[in-house]
Formats: structure tokens, C-alpha cells, sequence
């Protein structure tokens, strides 16, 4: 029997089913079961279902939160550049008191209520739909330095055991695209150990002096003493040779002279410096990539996005630290604290002087995040114009984008692939009956993406001639 045909069928006995006695119900069924051929039980429910004929109903718990919460939590987690459910859950009270004190978000105290208990599994549930991926790999120019090596203690991420404010990793991030070769612009990216609190400067090349006056603006920025520094081996850092006068002879007499100590990583143990490269994907090379610049214009654009962006991390963007780790057997188990923001770890720490305290508060109550991100954008998109093109051999474009093209009788395939072994994808064009021959002339395009701050390389057009 069909599904329509026993739905008539249990429609005509239902009737009769339900009027007569417990000894002819027993009847009906034995004659039920006989022609349908389903269980017994099955029978019962099929005959007692009486007008829910139809009816498709959700099985599992109800829905506790609708489509206003899910909507709150969107505009929420944008206004943090969409982060993630373990560090946006516990800050998402003092955001949404941030939000509605600028009007950017409008809500009941219920549906505040319900966004503020929501556990971090039912936010990455309800954000499911506007999670979007991206991303490139970094291009690493760090060079191993050897001259002032001896003068500099080795500390690696193990040693740090200071909860105390004032102990910083520092990095310079390299702007030159593909080709370290030629001037271009840097960024001096530190980090503090204890609390996280970041700055990052725009550096006019990788010369010492530049970047040694760099890393004074950051102790002038700071609202706590510098009270130690710690960098790779790269040369720009730990070495000083007459050829290139790098900075860190100049650094290393700085520190010397302001009581500062100066540390340095293992030779080729990134781990070493784990929480500047952490600092250097999250918050420089993922908001303005890996492209080159070498122009004073594009300096100034640098320096006022980071301008910006200081704020933005520091006072917006908890982040959570490791507490323990363990290993058993080839699964490592860790536990992190609960996800708060640098400035409030700044404040648990009681290292802050009443005025700084004062000045701290003053800024962060005039800050709103989701104006501060609209800034932040419209500064990317100025410094996104004044990358640098080089002037590249036909052998170098052939190596950085490849175009595979395969032919048949009615279609056209393009396959994709971009430096360093990136497939993009692949395109497939059917060649219309009445035009068999089709001339493609394609363009590879950087496609600026203002919620992620990510560069990704799409197809920008196909012109038909």
C-alpha cells in the first residue's frame, strides 16, 4: 500500500475504532495490522491520532531563543569583529551596556536576560549561519643575528612567570609582499605578558634608530612602566652590523640606560615568543595582510589605523589566557581563565595610579565600539589603495598565479592557483550552441573584506569578446 492509500484507510476505521469496545477495538486491529502490515503499536497510535493528521511537529526541546535574541547576539558579536563564543560569552553583559548606551542596539530586558545567560554553545549555534572563514599563510623575513648574542640573555615562554604589568614581547612585521628585497614599511608589534595590552607603530623601514624611537613612543603610550623587553634573533632585533646599522645596539643601550631588561628567544624557537606571534596574525597581519607598502602616505594610513586600533583591542576584544596543561598520553589537555579584556586585566592587576585610572575610564566610557569599527575600515580601505605594485618579470607572475584551461566540445574549465600553492577554485564556462568559440580575458583582483578584515584573491570579472 502507498502512503496515500493507507492514510484513507486509516481515516475510514478511525471512525469506527474509537466508538466500539475494548473486544472489537482488538478486532479492528488484528484487521489493521493484516492490511497495513505495521506493529500493532504503530496501529494504535495511527488510529488515536485524531486531527493531528499532517501536522509536522519539531521533535526535541522547544526553541528558547527567537529570532530577536539571534539577532541581538549578530550585532554583538560584529560590533567585536566576531569573535569567538569562549571569549565573547563572558563579556557580552558589559557589551551590551556599551551598546545601548550609544543606541546601536535596541532590546527588552528579556531579550537581555536571554542574550546575557546563553552558554557559549548556543551562541556558536545561533551565529552559524554568518560564520564565514578566510585567510592566508605568513611570509616570515626574520633573519638570525649573531653579533650581540652573547650580551643578551636567553629567555624562553617557560621563564616568564611575571604577573606583574610591564614585561613585554616585541616583533617587527615585515610590509613587503612577496619579495623582501628593496625598502618597505614595518610594524614594531609588542605585547604585554601579564595583562595582554598591545601596541603596535608603523616603523619607516627596519633601521636601528627608527625603530628604537618606535619603541620609546610605545613606552610613552603605555599606562604602566616598561619594565622589561623581549625579542627574537632576527637581525633587526639582536644583531648590529655596519652594512644594514640595524637597531639593536642602539636598543640594548636604551635599555641599559632606563633600567629595562632586555631578553631574547632561542634561535629558531618561535614558541619562544608565542604571545607577540599570536598578536602579530590577530592584530596586524589580519586587518592589513601581506601586502607591500613603501610610502610615507601609506605610513601615516598605518599609524592611524593603529591609532584606532589600540583602543579597539585593549578595551574591546577579551582574550583568554592559559592556566594549566597537561599531557596524557598524545592528548594535551588545557585549561584556560575566564576571556577578559586587557584593560580589565589592567585594572585586577592594581599597578595603575588614581590618575591613570581616571584617564583609562574616561576613555573607555567615550569609546563606542561599533563607531570605532566603522573607523577602522575606513582607514583600511584608504591604506588598502597605496599598495605597492612591483615591477615583476614574466617568470616571477608565471611562478605567483596559474591558469590552468581545459577544453572539450561544448565547455571551458579554469582552474586557479595563486602563490604559495593556493587552489581558488575552479571555474566552468558551457560553450552556448550557436557561438562554439568564446575568447576569456579574465583579471585576478584583491577582493577587500571589511568584516574580516581579510584579503582573499577572487575572480573580479570575465569579459566575453
Amino acid at each position: 500500500m502507498t502512503r496515500g492509500s493507507i492514510k484513507e484507510y486509516t481515516e475510514a476505521v478511525r471512525g469506527r475504532y474509537l466508538s466500539e469496545s475494548k473486544k472489537e477495538k482488538g478486532r479492528i486491529l488484528d484487521e489493521f495490522t493484516k492490511v497495513v502490515g505495521c506493529h500493532r503499536k504503530a496501529a494504535i497510535r495511527l488510529l488515536h491520532r485524531t486531527g493531528q493528521v499532517g501536522v509536522n511537529r519539531r521533535r526535541g526541546c522547544p526553541k528558547q531563543y527567537g529570532a530577536p535574541v539571534a539577532d541581538a547576539l549578530r550585532v554583538a558579536w560584529e560590533a567585536t569583529d566576531q569573535l569567538c563564543s569562549k571569549r565573547l560569552h563572558p563579556f557580552l553583559p558589559e557589551l551590551v551596556k556599551v551598546l545601548r548606551r550609544y543606541d546601536e542596539i535596541t532590546m527588552t530586558a528579556e531579550i537581555e536576560a536571554q542574550l546575557c545567560q546563553m552558554s557559549p554553545s548556543t551562541i556558536d549555534r545561533l551565529l552559524r549561519p554568518w560564520r564565514r572563514l578566510g585567510g592566508r599563510r605568513s611570509f616570515t623575513t626574520t633573519k638570525p643575528g649573531s653579533l650581540l648574542k652573547n650580551s643578551i640573555p636567553i629567555r624562553t615562554f617557560a621563564d616568564w612567570q611575571e604577573d606583574y604589568p610591564g614585561f613585554l614581547e616585541v616583533d617587527l612585521v615585515h610590509h613587503c609582499g612577496d619579495s623582501a628585497e628593496g625598502f618597505y614599511l614595518t610594524t614594531l608589534s609588542t605585547v604585554d605578558v601579564a595583562t595582554g595590552w598591545s601596541e603596535c607603530i608603523g616603523v619607516w623601514g627596519k633601521g636601528q634608530q627608527r625603530v628604537g624611537a618606535a619603541v620609546h613612543r610605545v613606552q610613552q603610550r603605555l599606562p604602566f612602566p616598561l619594565l622589561g623587553l623581549d625579542s627574537d634573533n632576527g637581525s633587526e632585533l639582536a644583531e648590529c652590523r655596519p652594512t644594514c646599522r640595524p637597531i639593536n645596539q642602539h636598543l640594548y643601550t636604551y635599555c641599559s640606560r632606563k633600567g629595562i631588561t632586555f631578553t631574547r628567544s632561542r634561535s629558531y624557537k618561535k614558541n619562544d615568543s608565542c604571545h607577540v606571534e599570536q598578536k602579530n596574525w590577530s592584530v596586524v597581519r589580519r586587518l592589513v595582510g601581506y601586502d607591500r607598502y613603501n610610502s610615507h602616505a601609506a605610513l601615516e594610513a598605518l599609524n592611524r589605523v593603529y591609532e584606532l586600533l589600540r583602543l579597539y583591542v585593549n578595551f574591546f576584544q577579551p582574550a583568554m589566557k592559559l592556566v594549566a596543561k597537561s599531557r596524557q598520553g598524545a592528548k594535551v589537555h588545557k585549561i584556560y581563565d575566564t576571556a577578559r579584556t586587557p584593560y580589565q586585566r589592567l585594572l585586577e592587576a592594581g599597578v595603575l595610579t588614581e590618575a591613570k585610572r581616571a584617564e583609562l575610564a574616561a576613555i573607555y566610557c567615550g569609546l563606542n565600539p561599533v563607531s570605532l569599527l566603522r573607523q577602522i575600515n575606513k582607514n583600511l580601505e584608504r591604506l588598502w589603495t597605496l599598495v605597492e605594485c612591483l615591477n615583476q618579470t614574466p617568470k616571477a607572475r608565471a611562478q605567483m598565479n596559474s591558469v590552468t584551461v581545459y577544453l572539450d566540445a561544448t565547455r571551458i574549465t579554469l582552474q586557479i592557483h595563486v602563490k604559495p600553492l593556493i587552489f581558488l577554485g575552479c571555474l566552468v564556462i558551457t560553450l552556448p550552441p550557436d557561438q562554439p568559440e568564446l575568447n576569456l580575458q579574465f583579471c585576478l583582483c584583491y577582493e577587500k573584506h571589511t568584516n574580516h578584515f581579510v584579503k582573499q584573491i577572487r575572480i573580479l570579472k570575465l569579459l566575453f569578446t
